[in-house]
């Protein structure tokens, strides 16, 4: 039975490393993407996913370390990234975008049509 037990522990290490790493590896990626852009909801977008790998990493560090107080962190950090991506939404909404022609025309083409309804 001790083999299984050292199997096991061996398996959960490897897996926890080959995690460790590929987690890695996206925060690079994303970290590239944040950077290069070229539009801000990219940026968002790679923000929100940048969270997304840091539950992973505190995850996966809870796992090698049996410290599962990292579990409630990792809850707490996907709640606080919600609303971090909830207020960049909003800001991408009404700031971020309003300079781009098709959006504006959209947003005047809607006010239209309301204004149109309203009148009926």
């Amino acid at each position: 039975m001790s083999g299984l037990a050292n199997f096991s522990s061996d398996f959960l290490d490897i897996c926890v490393s080959i995690s460790l790493a590929i987690l890695t590896v996206s925060f690079v990626l994303i970290v590239l993407r944040i950077v290069k852009g070229p539009t801000l909801p990219d940026r968002v977008v790679a923000l929100d996913m940048l969270v997304a790998v840091g539950i992973g990493f505190i995850a996966a560090i809870g796992v090698q370390t049996d410290y599962y107080l990292y579990v409630d962190i990792a809850i707490a950090l996907g709640l606080v990234g919600f609303l971090a991506t909830v207020a960049f939404a909003r800001f991408v909404l009404n700031r971020g975008l309003a300079k781009d022609p098709t959006i504006v025309d959209e947003i005047r083409d809607a006010r239209t049509r309301a204004a149109q309804e309203a009148g009926r």
